[in-house]
């Protein structure tokens, strides 16, 4: 006598715990590597290191010829790790997985295969309602990697770019400050019987911490200003030692520019960074001084400051030298490409074990976090509002 069929599958019968090592299967990724054409973006998003490690696992990687000259890593770098190299711009954004450090412009997205998955940074505030309309066009799942959190609520990238700005900005200022660039000749540097250089920092966040540590190491005085008392309190212990710390007020802070030799501008708001610094407060500073404003990307907190090229970083407005160069890790490629590289490879291996970006955005709630479109849905809130485009939860669209 034959057995009724089962209105169940085997697949549906198998319990839960079989279940999900079903769907973790390890997928095979392919990988492209454009190179960046945005002007002075001279980092990439992986070293030949770690498409060594990547490929290792069974990956591939398609990189486009010269991408990574700008961090001085040659092509024969990448072919010897396990990376295929071409010059056809076209092949490399016809993978199925795209990562860039910049935003790919419209003309790149039309390059892009349907279905495609890009990670790169989004920088909502140079973005444009179209950007977002021809992602959802070619139903992209894209994934801005300034939004990834780690597993403590942090933003990882954000964090390493910030170092690189808050230790580049006192470099920086180191340069300006030789005569050979014009400069007041001051150096930094505690030498016996010459009193030290005063900078002033205002912002105490990751960059203010990191331009805080260059300043004392190479032995300034230093004063920090914000708002916020637990950041000031938190850079007070992560320094290990006292240092001036105020909340900003304009007779304090009047009072400490006027005196300094170098002004750290590294102060971040919501959509722009709040003017702190006023025209009359700069016209006060000595003559000479350096103003260094990190901040410039998101409108600067300096209200004299301009932006400024890597070719021409300083223009001089009131005897003082103004810094505004936006993107200041790209100044040191080779240093941000190791950083943003170290970043994305374990990401990169972990999707590959999860079996694909679907299953890694299930179990990821990090990762899932730096999504922004899925399968052209838009699926970011911040986005929504900004370009007043519609947007659905990631969570009912996943599970």
């Amino acid at each position: 006598m034959n057995q009724p069929s089962s209105p169940f599958s085997k697949q549906q019968l198998l319990p839960q715990e079989e279940t999900l090592e079903i769907l973790k299967q390890k997928g095979d990724l392919f990988i492209g590597l454009p190179k960046e054409n945005l002007y002075q973006e001279k980092r990439i998003c992986l070293t030949p290191d770690a498409v060594n490690a990547i490929t290792a696992h069974g990956h591939r990687v398609m990189i486009e010829a010269g991408a990574g000259e700008g961090a001085n890593y040659s092509d024969k770098e990448y072919s010897d790790a396990g990376g295929t190299i071409t010059k056809d711009t076209k092949k490399v954004f016809g993978c199925p997985l795209i990562l860039k450090v910049e935003p790919p412009t419209l003309t790149e997205i039309e390059m892009v295969n349907p279905q495609t998955i890009m990670i790169s940074a989004l920088q909502i505030k140079t973005q444009s309602k179209k950007y977002f309309e021809q992602l959802a066009r070619k139903r992209l799942t894209a994934i801005a990697f300034e939004y990834i959190r780690d597993d403590d609520g942090k933003y990882p990238a954000v964090r390493s770019l910030s170092e690189i700005a808050g230790i580049s900005s006192i470099l920086v200022a180191a340069e300006i400050m030789a005569t050979t660039n014009n400069g007041n000749g001051l150096m930094f540097g505690n030498i016996s019987g010459v009193p030290p250089v005063e900078v002033v920092i205002i912002g105490a966040g990751t960059v203010g911490e990191f331009a805080a540590r260059s300043a004392l190491g190479l032995g300034a005085n230093i004063k920090i200003f914000d708002n916020s008392i637990t950041k000031l309190r938190n850079i007070q212990t992560r320094l290990r030692q006292t240092v001036y710390t105020s909340t900003i007020q304009p007779k304090n802070l009047l009072k400490s520019l006027k005196r300094c030799d170098v002004a750290i501008g590294a102060i971040r708001g919501q959509d722009r960074s709040p003017v702190v610094v006023s025209t009359s407060m700069v016209e006060n500073m000595k003559k000479g001084a350096v103003i260094i404003d990190v901040s410039i990307d998101m409108g600067g907190c300096f209200e004299s400051s301009e932006i400024t090229s890597h070719e021409k970083p300083t223009i001089e407005k009131y005897g003082v030298l103004h810094y505004g160069v936006p993107n200041i890790p790209s100044r040191y490629p080779r240093t941000s490409s190791i950083s943003i590289s170290n970043i994305f490879t374990p990401y990169l291996l972990k999707i590959g074990e999860d079996g694909g970006l679907e299953n890694s955005l299930r179990f990821d709630k990090g990762l899932r976090n730096g999504l922004y479109m899925y399968h052209g849905i838009l699926t970011n809130k911040s986005v929504g509002e900004w370009f007043n485009l519609s947007y659905n939860d990631i969570n009912f669209l996943i599970f």
